[in-house]
C-alpha cells in the first residue's frame, strides 16, 4: 500500500469517533488500487483523476459514498441514497470493524464496477429543478443584493438546492434569517454550504 496519502494520515490521527473503521476501509480501497487524496476535508478515492468513493464520518455511522452511486447494479441491496434529494451519491453504512471485514467483497465488487462506470464515460442525468422556491428571508437578501444574486447563480444546482433546502428548514422566521445571514459571505465566496 504505497499509494497513503500523507493527509489522509494526519486526517485519521486526528479522528475522534470511526476512526478503526475509516481504517479498515482505507485499507480496502487501496487494494482495489485507487489514488487516495483529501478532498472537502474526507479521504476521496479516485481513479485516472475521477472521483469513485468518498469515507465520510457521520455522528450515527461512517459511510462510504459512491459517486455516481445511482448508477451501480447494487444486486445486494447495500446502497443507500444519503438524502431525499440526492440524485447521484450512495453510500453503504457501517457502524464497526466488523461488518467491515465480513463485507469486504462486496464492497471491491462495488468499488470495481463504480470504476468500470467512470471508465465507460456513464454519465448521470441529473434532473434540473429550476423551479426553486425559496424563502422569504433568502428572496429578500437576494433582491437586495445583486452580488449575492450573481454568486448564488454561479453555484452548481445542487450546491444551490443544498441553500435553499437548509434555508427553507426551520419553521421560525427568525431562524431562517439567522441561517442566511450567516451563510451570505460562503455564497459569495462561491462555495456551497459544506465546502471549506
Amino acid at each position: 500500500m504505497n499509494n497513503k496519502n500523507l493527509t489522509v494520515d494526519a486526517y485519521l490521527s486526528k479522528a475522534k469517533k470511526w476512526r478503526r473503521e475509516m481504517e479498515g476501509l482505507r485499507t480496502i480501497l487501496l487494494r482495489c488500487g485507487l489514488t487516495e487524496e483529501l478532498k472537502w476535508g474526507k479521504p476521496c478515492y479516485l481513479f485516472e483523476n475521477s472521483n469513485i468513493v468518498i469515507i465520510q464520518a457521520f455522528k450515527e455511522y461512517v459511510a462510504l459514498g459512491f459517486f455516481k452511486g445511482c448508477l451501480l447494479n447494487d444486486s445486494s441491496k447495500i446502497l443507500i441514497a444519503p438524502g431525499v434529494n440526492s440524485q447521484t451519491m450512495r453510500q453503504i453504512r457501517f457502524t464497526n470493524v466488523k461488518k467491515i471485514v465480513a463485507m469486504e467483497p462486496t464492497i471491491k465488487a462495488s468499488v470495481y464496477e463504480a470504476v468500470e462506470v467512470e471508465t465507460a464515460g456513464l454519465k448521470v442525468n441529473i434532473k434540473k429543478n429550476t423551479s426553486l422556491i425559496f424563502p422569504e428571508e433568502f428572496q429578500k437578501k437576494l433582491d437586495g443584493a445583486p452580488a449575492l444574486k450573481e454568486a448564488f447563480e454561479s453555484l452548481s444546482p445542487g450546491r444551490q438546492r443544498g441553500y435553499n433546502i437548509y434555508f427553507s428548514q426551520p419553521k421560525q422566521s427568525k431562524t431562517r434569517e439567522a441561517r442566511v445571514e450567516k451563510y451570505m459571505q460562503q455564497i459569495l465566496n462561491r462555495k456551497g454550504l459544506n465546502d471549506r
